[in-house]
């Protein structure tokens, strides 16, 4: 890959995740520092004016809780750790809402867990959530729901939600900040021929060697975690970023197209990592029939389906699972995410969306499958 083709994945990324550490969010653990909050919140504000659509999943509660606390050493009892986290998301969330507020930015707090993404019902919530925040200019502050999840449904490090966040709402570029300026050949404390790696291909099995092997992590947020991250995040055609945090304009050299750390380049490309997905990996659990006209919007315009275009519901499934369109002759033209489960569709039948509420009593989305959950297949 030329540096040429790196820059342009850079400079052309629309939608950016960035992740920011512990030891950076907090100072090396000595509570929240406001000055570098401050200054990462400057630097999405300019992104922002620059028409990009940004989310933020950040690290710090836990750290933050203790000082709060006057705790001076963690806890390893699981529900002092969940203590430490709902005292110190209160003051992160305050943190980041004051900074983007002063650069005249909206923020809103999401804590999710390993469940959310799970459940494809609540997969799909929380990227309807997350995509409708993007939309209305506000900028997501993501963290992990410490306070609720136990040992056996942590993501296990930030660095993994990001990914999965990545994955969520289909980011063109993972931007992980931390403590080091990047990935390198070797430890360059133990090896002074190690050699920085500013470029290579996401998922690369020699990155892993690199970075210690999979069972010789340094522990949460080490190395290790963000190549894995970055392979994660690539599966849905996001190239990730792995850089120095306290950089000066760190967020806005990677924005303008300059590499100053890491870049692990996605393979496929989004829209062939999304397509990819959808017809290979997951299961149908249904199916809708369409008429004529619903049939040619979403194969030849690449239009979302409509409740009024569907003539019948086959199978049983739930809101969130992968189900089958097909035309009247029985042939298979479309698969998606259903934003209804069958019996709801059924309804829906023949039906316009302004009238889901009115049979429904609510509304989850006026299509029954959004065009960005929907890949052709015929």
């Amino acid at each position: 890959m030329s540096s040429h083709n790196a820059s342009q994945i850079l400079s052309s990324a629309r939608r950016i995740v960035v992740k920011v550490g512990s030891s950076l969010v907090t100072n090396e653990g000595r509570g929240l520092d406001e000055a570098a909050i401050g200054e990462w919140c400057r630097q999405l504000s300019v992104l922002k004016r620059d028409a990009r659509e940004l989310i933020m999943v950040s690290s710090g509660a836990i750290a933050e809780g203790m000082k709060r606390l006057g705790w001076t050493s963690r806890p390893h009892e699981i529900h002092e750790l969940q203590a430490a986290a709902a005292v110190g998301q209160m003051g992160l969330a305050q943190m980041y809402e004051t900074r983007l507020r002063a650069h005249g930015l909206g923020s809103a707090q999401v804590l999710l867990t390993h469940a959310d993404l799970a459940d494809r019902e609540r997969y799909l919530n929380a990227r309807s959530t997350l995509l409708t925040l993007i939309k209305l200019g506000v900028i997501p502050v993501i963290n992990e729901n410490d306070t609720v999840v136990n040992d056996e449904i942590k993501f296990g490090d930030n660095d993994t939600l990001a990914a999965l966040v990545a994955n969520l709402v289909e980011a063109d570029l993972l931007v992980i900040l931390t403590d080091q300026k990047g990935l390198y050949s070797a430890d360059p404390r133990r090896d002074p021929q190690a050699r920085f790696v500013s470029e290579s291909m996401a998922g690369d099995p020699a990155l892993e060697s690199m970075a210690g092997g999979t069972g010789t992590s340094l522990g949460k947020g080490g190395m290790i975690t963000k190549i894995l991250a970055a392979k994660r995040a690539a599966g849905s055609g996001a190239s990730t970023v792995i850089a120095w945090g306290r950089e000066p304009d760190a967020l806005l050299s990677l924005a303008q197209g300059r590499n100053i750390g890491t870049l692990l380049i996605a393979p496929t490309q989004k829209n062939q990592a999304r397509k990819q997905w959808m017809v290979d990996h997951l299961q149908l659990r249904g199916a809708v029939v369409v008429d004529a006209g619903a049939a040619r919007q979403v194969v030849e315009n690449g239009k979302s389906l409509l409740p009024i275009g569907m003539i019948a519901v086959e199978g049983d499934f739930s809101r969130g699972d992968v189900i089958a369109v097909r035309d009247q002759a029985g042939s298979e033209i479309a698969r998606g995410l259903a934003n209804y489960a069958s019996p709801e569709a059924r309804l829906l039948c023949r039906k316009p969306s302004a009238e889901i509420e009115r049979l429904l009593g609510y509304v989850a989305e006026p299509e029954m499958l959004h065009r960005d959950n929907l890949v052709v297949t015929r």
